[in-house]
């Protein structure tokens, strides 16, 4: 069917009929059916100009374990694809590898026609190698009679002298013109007019170009009505099928239909039972989760409150409780160095109430985080903080500003504690997806080979982490340190 809506010019509805039997082809062992079904669809495309896709499927041709002559066949398919790309050296190696093998030399027909493709080929490379190899083709073709072969002779030697021996090259038109109307071959004839019509003046072009005028507006309608007549008789032939199978699967589906009623019911009630056990048994284990965490987090918040407590506080109440005892208060430097112990003990106690309180994240967050930063600010101690407003922080979720201002405040307190720097500089930056900040002092540093990461150091990681975030330690001994953190926006 395929075939025959190619020969009627209908290259797209034979296009969809070979599609169909494409999925039959791996039940099918003889090789020639895949040859015959990948050559038609290369045509089909070739005629529609899509070359790329005609040539996928002239190499699928190629590929096949078949005779001689069908892989000649599918290379000089090829080759004509490459000519209608314009690729003519590629095309001529291809051509003149086939005149060598024997799926060409034994049959003339074929062995003309790769002849005169060459002679085409060099003819487009401005080489006069062409003229050999067209007169070679038409040589043959004259002695076998091939009288269709002939037309294409002549009409390629046409184009061969239209630029140097009009008068030649118009005997070779219409020596061709008169081939292609004694073989009925309608595009031929139209091709060999076009050239006709070209090389003409006065009468002469106003009579080619009539007759290519009617001659192509009839095969136009002709082709229509092929087109329609066979897309009618295969929309009959579908319909009809269509039609048996309804009539055919009707009376099994009314037999179907009370079971299926009733299997859907039965599924109906066991889908509806165990959607209503499955949320029963998600709510009651999201609530028991969500306590869970919750009286974790109380618990690890009340020892880390706990522990504070005890390494930043207990130790120097004892010893200011030892100071009173020992010492004889109603001496004026005993009784203020007292009163600054106290003094340092509120100061740390506050700092702890601030350490742990609920963190603001609206639109005063910079302003939060940048005052318990200042904090940290002493006489011995300088704070520089860089490009803090650059970043777009009402743009970023909120557990992410909790890190940011949990990790800088570990951070400070960590180095008030042990670093004995002088200067730290906080950088904040934004790239594409991502935020990097860089917290740097000038303290004593500290050996990462013997350091294992505990408590804020710990701290630091795990909530960088949590933020799908990453962190990076630099320091070594008496050259400060450093660390670097990315988490995306």
């Amino acid at each position: 069917m395929a075939d025959i809506q190619q020969n009627r010019s209908d290259y797209s509805g034979s296009e969809a009929t070979v599609t169909e039997a494409i999925p039959y082809l791996k039940y099918i062992k003889n090789p020639k059916h895949a040859w015959n079904s990948y050559v038609i669809l290369g045509i089909n495309y070739l005629n529609t100009y899509d070359y790329k896709t005609a040539l996928l499927y002239y190499n699928k041709a190629l590929a096949l374990k078949t005779t001689e002559w069908r892989k000649a066949a599918a290379k000089n398919n090829i080759a004509f694809i490459y000519m209608q790309q314009q690729k003519y050296k590629e095309a001529i190696q291809i051509f003149q590898a086939l005149l060598k093998t024997d799926g060409v030399k034994k049959f003339p027909e074929d062995y003309a026609r790769a002849l005169d493709n060459i002679g085409y080929c060099y003819m487009q490379e401005k080489d006069s190698k062409a003229l050999f190899y067209l007169t070679e083709a038409l040589k043959i073709r004259t002695q076998i009679k091939d009288d269709l072969g002939m037309g294409s002779s002549y009409y390629h030697l046409a184009e061969f002298y239209q630029d140097s021996d009009i008068r030649l090259s118009k005997k070779y038109m219409i020596l061709s013109y008169k081939k292609s109307t004694l073989n009925n071959h309608v595009d031929d004839r139209l091709m060999s007019l076009k050239l006709l019509i070209n090389t003409s003046k006065d009468q002469e072009l106003k009579k080619y170009s009539l007759l290519f005028i009617k001659i192509n507006d009839s095969i136009t309608e002709v082709r229509q009505k092929a087109k329609n007549q066979f897309a009618k008789i295969r929309y009959d032939s579908k319909k009809e099928r269509d039609e048996n199978f309804k009539l055919k699967t009707h009376k099994t589906e009314n037999d179907l239909q009370l079971e299926r009623q009733k299997n859907r019911n039965i599924i109906s009630y066991i889908i509806i039972a165990l959607s209503l056990s499955l949320i029963l048994v998600i709510y009651f284990y999201l609530t028991s989760r969500g306590t869970k965490e919750k009286i974790e987090a109380t618990y690890e918040s009340e020892t880390r409150i706990s522990k504070k407590l005890h390494d930043e506080l207990a130790n120097d109440i004892y010893h200011t409780m030892a100071f009173a005892e020992n010492k004889n208060l109603s001496l004026p430097e005993n009784k203020e160095h007292l009163l600054n112990n106290l003094d340092a003990i509120y100061s740390r106690t506050r700092d702890i109430s601030k350490e742990n309180s609920p963190i603001l994240t609206d639109e005063n967050y910079v302003f939060y985080l940048k005052e318990m930063i200042s904090q940290f600010n002493t006489p011995n101690i300088n704070i520089i903080i860089n490009d803090l407003d650059s970043i777009l922080w009402n743009n970023i979720e909120r557990n992410k500003k909790i890190t940011v201002y949990r990790i800088l405040q570990e951070l400070l307190v960590n180095m008030k504690k042990h670093s004995n720097a002088s200067l730290v500089a906080i950088s904040f930056k934004t790239t594409n997806k991502n935020i990097i900040i860089t917290y740097a002092d000038n303290g004593k540093g500290l050996n990462l080979n013997n350091t294992t990461f505990k408590n804020g150091l710990n701290n630091v990681e795990n909530r960088i982490l949590n933020i799908k975030g990453e962190i990076d330690i630099d320091s070594t001994i008496g050259k400060g340190f450093k660390v670097f953190i990315k988490f995306p926006l």
